[in-house]
């Protein structure tokens, strides 16, 4: 096992926002090797890649994707802390990748955080009638519903859905990679599906 030095376990932690501890462990349970630790942390639900989230996006791009056909396009804005990071063929790329997600899997909203109040308890009450109807007992109706509500989410959701490209992974999590290997908070601000006659 290798011997974890106080200077990697500061560096693990300024990468994912994790505890001293949490970061000891994780060094340790990956020899040493900060790339795979971060991933274990992850794993174990303690990164904290969103602890760059309230860092300003004033910089990014807008991507376009139009489909073969010409039938279907996308516009999309993703936002960094600076340009340098913003003209970066990795962040280029990410932008055109998001485009293609969305062409391909039809999100309604950016996050969770966006679906109208109104919309979650609509479709929360759906679930919970289905799940009565479908004779369930009371006790088990909220949770039947909740769990499906977190299926929504993965539909309508850009960051919840798993990536067309790897569907292993989620938007989210693929977007949290670039954050990590940049050191900047990065962010969709918006997108616009276009479909010909739609």
């Amino acid at each position: 096992m290798a011997d974890i030095s106080m200077d990697e376990i500061k560096k693990l932690r300024e990468m994912t926002g994790a505890g001293i501890l949490d970061c000891k462990n994780a060094l340790k349970e990956k020899n040493g090797n900060i790339e795979e630790a971060i991933r274990w942390l992850r794993e174990k639900g303690i990164a904290k890649a969103s602890m760059r989230s309230d860092r300003k996006t004033g910089e990014g791009v807008v991507a376009a994707y139009i489909h073969p056909g010409d039938r279907l396009g996308v516009l999309l804005e993703l936002n960094s802390e600076t340009d340098f990071v913003a003209r970066t063929e990795e962040f280029k790329s990410l932008a055109k990748d998001l485009c293609m997600q969305v062409a391909a899997s039809a999100p309604k909203y950016v996050s969770r955080e966006d679906v109208p109040p109104e919309v979650i308890k609509e479709e929360k009450e759906i679930y919970m009638t289905q799940a009565r109807e479908g004779g369930k007992p009371e006790q088990v109706v909220e949770k039947i519903a909740e769990g499906k509500l977190e299926k929504f989410y993965q539909e309508v959701c850009l960051l919840e859905q798993p990536f067309i490209k790897d569907p292993e992974k989620n938007v989210k999590t693929l977007i949290q990679e670039l954050i990590s290997k940049t050191g900047e908070n990065i962010k969709v601000r918006r997108f616009c599906r276009y479909v010909l006659g739609g």
